[in-house]
C-alpha cells in the first residue's frame, strides 16, 4: 500500500515537474516572505534573466525593473494586469495567492495577439472609411428625396428601406472581420470566467430595445455555475447576438428567457423567444452567413445574417457546440454548451 502510495505520488511530481519545465507560459512561486522559490525556464525568457541571479532573492532586488510584476508578486488575491517585458514585448499575467503563503503568477506572452489586435482595428477603421462616402451618399440622397416633397405610403416605406439598410452596413462591417478573423484562427484569452456576470452584461446593453418592443429578458442560473475557459470578450459577443436575435425576433408582450446550468464537465447557456419562429426547411440555412428568411416579419427587423454564424464560429473556438430548436410561429431556442475550467 505504502509502496503504491509512493510511486504514484512521485509520478505526481514527475508529471507537475514536467508541465512546469515545458510550459509555454512563464511560471514564478514565492514563498510567504517574498523570496523567490522557483521559476520556470519560460517566465526565464520571457523576462530575460538568468535563474540564478534571482532564485532565492526577495522579489523587491530581483524584480526592482519590471514595477509591474513586482506589484502583481507583492499584491493579495487573485489579480491580472499586463506586464512590460524586454524589447517591447507585453504579457498578461495573473497573479494568485498560494494555500501555504506566497505567491504564483502565471506570465503569458500577447506581443503578437495585441499586434494582430492593432492590425484588425486598422482594418475596421479602413472597411469604414471606405464605405463611409457612399453609404454618407445614399442616405443623403434618401433624406433629400423625403425634403423634396410629400411622400406617398409606399415612397416613404422605400425611403425608409434604404436608410435601414445602410445602417445595417455600417453594423455588418465590423462584425464580418471579427467573424473572418475568428475563422482565420487568430488568437483568443484563454483563462478561466464567469458565464453568468456576462450574459447579465450583456442583458443590460439589450435592456434598452426589450423595452422598446415590450418583450421582457428573464435570466435564471444554477448556481454557482462553475468556470468556463476562453476569451470572456468573445464570449459574450456570442451571448449577445443569441439575445439581441430573441428580442428582435419575439412576439410583443413575451418573455425572452436565459438559462444557464451545469451538467457533468460542461456548462450549457440557452436563449429562448416565443415568437415569429423558423420553418423546419429553413433550419440548416441559418448557418450560413448574409442569409435571411424569406418571411416579411423576419425582412423588416434589422439585422444582417451574421449573428448566428458569428455566435457558432466563437463556440466552436472553443470547443463547444451550438443547435437551434424552432418552430414557425412559436418560437426559437438556442443553446450552446462550453467545457469546464479544468483544475481552476
Amino acid at each position: 500500500m505504502n509502496a503504491h502510495h509512493n510511486t504514484s505520488d512521485q509520478d505526481q511530481d514527475f508529471q507537475l515537474n514536467f508541465l512546469f519545465q515545458t510550459a509555454a507560459e512563464g511560471i514564478l512561486v514565492t514563498q510567504a516572505d517574498g523570496f523567490l522559490t522557483r521559476l520556470n525556464p519560460a517566465a526565464a525568457a520571457l523576462l530575460e534573466i538568468a535563474p540564478d541571479d534571482v532564485l532565492g532573492e526577495h522579489i523587491t532586488p530581483a524584480f526592482k525593473q519590471f514595477p509591474d510584476l513586482h506589484r502583481l508578486l507583492n499584491g493579495a488575491g487573485e489579480r491580472l494586469m499586463e506586464v512590460t517585458l524586454p524589447h517591447k514585448r507585453l504579457a498578461t499575467a495573473v497573479g494568485v495567492d498560494r494555500p501555504g503563503g506566497g505567491r504564483l503568477v502565471l506570465l503569458h506572452d500577447v506581443t503578437e495577439r495585441s499586434d494582430i489586435d492593432s492590425r484588425r482595428e486598422v482594418l475596421v477603421r479602413q472597411m469604414a472609411h471606405d464605405l463611409r462616402n457612399p453609404l454618407n451618399a445614399l442616405t443623403g440622397y434618401a433624406d433629400l428625396v423625403q425634403r423634396m416633397g410629400d411622400l406617398n405610403e409606399k415612397q416613404h416605406h422605400f425611403i425608409t428601406r434604404i436608410q435601414q439598410t445602410a445602417q445595417k452596413l455600417y453594423e455588418l462591417a465590423e462584425t464580418l472581420v471579427d467573424l473572418a478573423w475568428i475563422e482565420a484562427g487568430m488568437a483568443m484569452e484563454h483563462k478561466p470566467f464567469q458565464l453568468p456576470p456576462l450574459v447579465r452584461e450583456a442583458i443590460s446593453d439589450l435592456e434598452t430595445e426589450a423595452k422598446a418592443r415590450n418583450v421582457t429578458l428573464v435570466f435564471s442560473l444554477q448556481d454557482p455555475v462553475p468556470s468556463v475557459m476562453g476569451d470572456s470578450r468573445r464570449i459574450q459577443q456570442a451571448i449577445r447576438c443569441l439575445i439581441e436575435n430573441g428580442v428582435r425576433y419575439s412576439y410583443p408582450d413575451r418573455n425572452v428567457a436565459i438559462h444557464a446550468w451545469q451538467d457533468g464537465p460542461k456548462v450549457y447557456c440557452s436563449v429562448g423567444d416565443r415568437g415569429i419562429g423558423i420553418a423546419e426547411h429553413d433550419i440548416d440555412r441559418i448557418w450560413d452567413r448574409m442569409w435571411r428568411s424569406s418571411d416579411d416579419r423576419v425582412r423588416e427587423q434589422p439585422g444582417g445574417g451574421i449573428g448566428l454564424p458569428f455566435a457558432r464560429a466563437i463556440i466552436e473556438r472553443h470547443g463547444g457546440q451550438i443547435w437551434v430548436e424552432s418552430h414557425l410561429n412559436v418560437g426559437t431556442t438556442v443553446t450552446f454548451v462550453l467545457p469546464l475550467a479544468q483544475g481552476w
